[in-house]
């Protein structure tokens, strides 16, 4: 099976029969082939035969067309854009963060200088993650820290005083394949900036800037209204595998033909396309594992606190007892200090009556004692 809305633009695009010959040709290649599940499987041929567009979130895909040592204009564009600034690239610096080498949910890293001095870094997420606010505070954070080290010392080497006028903004730019919940809870933004600010309006500048851009919620926008700014094509290519939106992007930007083209070479060496599709498999599965580990850490996290409300509760509901407790020996208490009033009452009512009843007897007496003397 083929597709003929991309096979029109990209000729080079091969049937699946073509395509699983070349594989059964190498034991290797058909050996790695066969280690993918039926939906692997199927998903390596869907793009190598043009069924669907390729996915340029995959991390060995983006660095081959945005790659900012090869092709610095692309990343620059996208960036200028996104940045709203004019963005020149000077240098692809080398990502030295401790941080970014321990976290497994990254599935692509690129930190650029421009030529202002900022920093850029552009990471790529398959997966929503947790804290994604924490987290991007601190790789933020390690940015400035590293950028603090290395002007420290260059104005040291040239025997120029160090001054904090020298630090230059960082940007902290996150797309998310599928973003987190605090991206999904705002469904209608799909581009979220954010930087720190006084709410007096105290005219300090902060060099840390972040934008997150959620694409799951992009495409759902992009099948409603359709690509309406050069930022929307920039981030259809990055997200959309659909021949009909591809067809529809280089219809109204052709300038990226080119780059979808360099994709679909890459396609016609088999091996080190399998490669490329191999490392986003494997990636994807550290990603999983790592993403469920931490969803289940969160789960843990919220039971516990659970737990604890829990506890308050019964333990407060434990001194409302004991406190009922006491008014109800209380009450005990009061209630047999009245039965003890009542029996005593009843004593005394006993004795009255029993003299009442010898008084009358008396009466009864003195009566027949004055009738017998009257006769």
């Amino acid at each position: 099976m083929i597709n003929s809305i991309l096979k029109k633009y990209f000729p080079m695009i091969r049937t699946e029969q073509e395509v699983l010959t070349e594989i059964s040709q190498k034991p290797a290649s058909d050996a790695l082939y066969k280690s993918w599940n039926p939906e692997q499987q199927k998903e390596f041929l869907d793009f190598c035969t043009g069924v669907k567009g390729c996915k340029m979130l995959y991390d060995s895909f983006f660095k081959q067309v945005m790659n900012p040592d090869l092709h610095p204009e692309r990343l620059e564009k996208f960036l200028t854009l996104l940045l709203k600034k004019h963005v020149k690239i000077l240098q692809v610096l080398p990502n030295e963060s401790r941080m970014a080498a321990e976290d497994t949910l990254l599935a692509m890293d690129i930190v650029v200088k421009l030529e202002d001095g900022s920093i850029a870094n552009v990471e790529m997420q398959k997966i929503g993650y947790a804290f994604p606010g924490q987290r991007s505070s601190c790789y933020s954070a390690d940015l400035l820290l590293r950028q603090y080290q290395r002007v420290k010392t260059d104005k040291q080497s040239r025997q120029i005083k160090f001054s904090y006028r020298y630090i230059k903004d960082v940007y902290t730019i996150i797309l998310f394949e599928n973003s987190p919940a605090e991206c999904r809870a705002i469904p209608d933004q799909y581009i979220h900036r954010g930087m720190t600010v006084f709410n007096t309006g105290l005219a300090v500048h902060m060099p840390q800037e972040y934008v997150y851009v959620p694409l799951d919620i992009f495409r759902g926008i992009l099948h409603n209204r359709g690509i309406i700014s050069e930022l929307d094509a920039w981030l259809t290519f990055l997200c959309e595998d659909s021949p009909e939106m591809i067809e529809l992007l280089i219809r109204q930007y052709p300038y990226f033909r080119e780059l979808y083209d360099e994709i679909y070479k890459l396609c016609e060496n088999m091996e080190d396309i399998m490669g490329y599709f191999s490392e986003a498999l494997q990636e994807m599965d550290r990603n999983t594992v790592q993403y469920m580990i931490e969803e289940q850490q969160a789960q843990i996290e919220e039971q516990k606190g659970q737990i604890e409300e829990q506890k308050g509760q019964i333990e407060e509901q434990k001194g409302q007892i004991e406190e009922q407790k006491g008014q109800i020996e209380e009450q005990k208490g009061l209630i047999e200090e009245q039965q003890a009033r009542i029996k005593e009452q009843q004593s005394q009512l006993e004795e009255m009556l029993a003299k009442k009843k010898q008084a009358e007897s008396r009466i009864v007496e003195l009566e027949k004692k004055f009738a017998a003397m009257t006769e």
